[in-house]
């Protein structure tokens, strides 16, 4: 999104189900005006690979897969207040601001209550390593339909499809220097898409932040607000020199050459494990209030005009595999949330020492995989986790070690219960078969009931 981002990571909780709750969902989602809209991902080009995809089919009401974390509030803990962008609406995972609509689309829709409180979503691909193959192309695209709302009642309407470089899990006060790519912005129901690279240092710099390097058009055909428009941002490294893009429907609107930036800004936001992506509807903050002229919203914007997303894709194309992302020690603290994939697991803050994150909600059949961990020729002995529970009397399950594949025999593992909460930690080690030379470390969780059992803070390993 174009200004400042001061990034922290989110906090992410499970869907709340039950009878009630999927009947008020399909209740407020019915409430919208249903648009004829659904696509498949289409068909992979000759030459081209699916890296990724979400067509974003499901019931209506429910939320979007386990591919996403669903950001809360308004700000990342510990980050700035209104998410660096002075946008106002506080992000939730309510089903009125962030639900599939059964149809094969995802819509996120900003509210406003009595009281003059904004509500909205925004949403990010647990995935943050799509970047080209070397001296290939990387292509991110989506279908989509901005909210369908126009004129005074638009104003302070901030859609946005967009990619933000790894190393902001990691830091969260590193922007612009990693990279953001705005695959498609729009403000207060304008007939414009915004293509834009931030890039370098704030203020100024090569990307003259805090605008960055941009450009808008027109859509094709229909307003960008009264039909869906494919959306798409390509990063090619084949070529010489390296080439970003931007197109809509199609057709090219905007570019960023490699020759345009000094080697250091070029190098920082492309040679870091990757991107991941991003959609949301903010509603006021820089980018509506400089385009209006005066602050946004006003008491004129209407809400409830959602932002329809037919599918999200990622391809790419040529050149060669990406060389092994260098390893990390064994010996080091691993943080549990830097995992390289994962399933069932949700990141939340913590209150242990240090703060950060830690990864909660954990049962029986979740697991998280970190690659390349480097025990070197003489082995480990021990594993230590650092972790906290809060499950029911009779509810307890297992952490286990395993190397290379998340079905292979665990080399160790040990128990855990109630430690007195969520949020009370201990740490626990455990004896482990000799380890050594380099691996993928796959910690799976297996429990008799199937309830949450454990929050996993970090982990390590000792000889």
């Amino acid at each position: 999104m174009t200004t400042l981002h001061s990034i922290r990571r989110p906090i992410r909780k499970r869907w709340l189900a039950g009878a009630l709750a999927g009947a008020l969902a399909a209740a407020l989602v019915a409430s919208v005006p249903a648009t004829v809209a659904e696509a498949d991902v289409p068909p992979t080009p000759p030459g081209w690979t699916l890296q990724w995809s979400d067509d974003f089919n499901g019931a209506a009401g429910s939320r979007p897969s386990g591919e996403w974390i669903v950001d809360l509030g308004h700000g990342y803990p510990g980050g700035p207040a209104n998410w660096g962008t002075g946008e106002i609406q506080s992000y939730t995972d309510s089903p009125s601001n962030l639900a599939l609509d059964g149809n094969g689309n995802l819509r996120i829709t900003p509210r406003r209550d009595g009281a003059g409180n904004w509500t909205s979503a925004r949403i990010e691909t647990q995935r943050s390593n799509f970047k080209p193959p070397a001296g290939g192309v990387l292509a991110i695209e989506g279908r989509i339909q901005m909210p369908n709302v126009t004129g005074d009642a638009a104003l302070g309407y901030w859609p946005a499809f967009w990619a933000l470089g790894s190393p902001y899990r990691g830091n969260y006060w590193n922007w612009p220097g990693i990279g953001e790519f705005d695959v498609m912005e729009n403000v207060n129901g304008i007939n414009r898409v915004w293509g834009v690279l931030h890039c370098g240092v704030a203020p100024g710099g090569p990307c003259n932040e805090f605008s960055g390097l941009g450009n808008s058009r027109e859509c094709p055909g229909s307003p960008c607000q009264a039909e869906f428009h494919t959306y798409r941002f390509e990063w090619d490294s084949g070529s010489s020199p390296q080439q970003f893009r931007w197109y809509v429907d199609g057709q090219q609107f905007h570019s960023v050459s490699q020759s345009q930036v000094d080697e250091a800004t070029w190098n920082n936001m492309t040679s870091h494990a990757g991107y991941f992506i991003l959609l949301n509807v903010a509603v006021g903050g820089a980018f509506p209030d400089g385009v209006a002229g005066f602050r946004t919203p006003t008491p004129a914007t209407v809400p409830g005009h959602p932002m329809v997303v037919d599918y999200v894709a990622v391809w790419t194309k040529g050149g060669g595999t990406n060389p092994p992302l260098p390893g990390r020690s064994a010996y080091s603290t691993i943080e549990a949330e830097d995992f390289d994939q994962q399933a069932g697991v949700e990141v939340e803050s913590t209150t242990d020492t240090g703060g950060g994150s830690n990864l909660g909600w954990i049962r029986n059949g979740d697991w998280v995989r970190y690659d390349r961990v480097d025990f070197g020729a003489e082995g480990a002995t021990q594993f230590v986790a650092r972790v906290a529970s809060g499950a029911g009397g009779g509810v307890s399950g297992l952490v286990e070690v395993r190397l290379d594949s998340r079905t292979g025999p665990p080399v160790g593992s040990f128990a855990v219960a109630n430690t007195g909460g969520w949020q009370s930690w201990r740490t626990v080690p455990a004896n482990i078969s000799r380890v050594t030379g380099v691996h993928d470390v796959y910690l799976t969780f297996t429990s008799g009931q199937p309830s949450d059992f454990v929050n996993l803070n970090w982990s390590t390993f000792r000889r």
